[in-house]
């Protein structure tokens, strides 16, 4: 008797597919296509220099963001450029890292990193954290 185990594989590929679709929805304004990756209660930070110089890290409502992205002008345009992917995959969890420049209707506004944290659940593959970092120098 032999018994085989299989498991399914996710894929670097299938990860950055993730990550694309939540930043298609995010430029084109379509939050249930953002939403398709994002976990119910997916958690929304951001890593930053207050003005003073001091670190602080803020917890955005996730539900916050979804209505900004729904309201926002037609004629506003949002580009995150992600400018690479660090992938790393083990079993049911996944981290990818993606520097950024954030450009609003034309001007660069900030630089940083995303940072994605995935997990697999019953109905597949769904961004469970995202932290990011801002600022504005040695953007290079």
């Amino acid at each position: 008797m032999t018994n085989i185990f299989s498991q399914e594989s996710f894929s670097e590929m299938e990860a950055k597919g993730i990550i694309d679709r939540f930043f298609e929805g995010f430029h084109e304004g379509d939050t249930l296509k953002m939403q398709s990756v994002m976990a119910e209660k997916m958690i929304m930070q951001t890593a930053f220099l207050d003005k003073s110089g001091m670190a602080k890290v803020t917890t955005e409502n996730t539900e916050d963001f979804i209505l900004a992205i729904a309201k926002r002008p037609e004629n506003a345009i949002w580009d995150e450029r992600l400018l690479s992917y660090k992938i790393e995959i083990d079993g049911n969890l996944a981290h990818v890292w993606t520097p950024y420049e954030f450009w609003l209707n034309g001007t660069f506004l900030h630089c940083g990193a995303n940072s994605f944290t995935l997990a697999k659940f019953n109905d597949g593959w769904k961004i469970v954290h995202l932290i990011d970092s801002r600022r504005k120098e040695d953007c290079n």
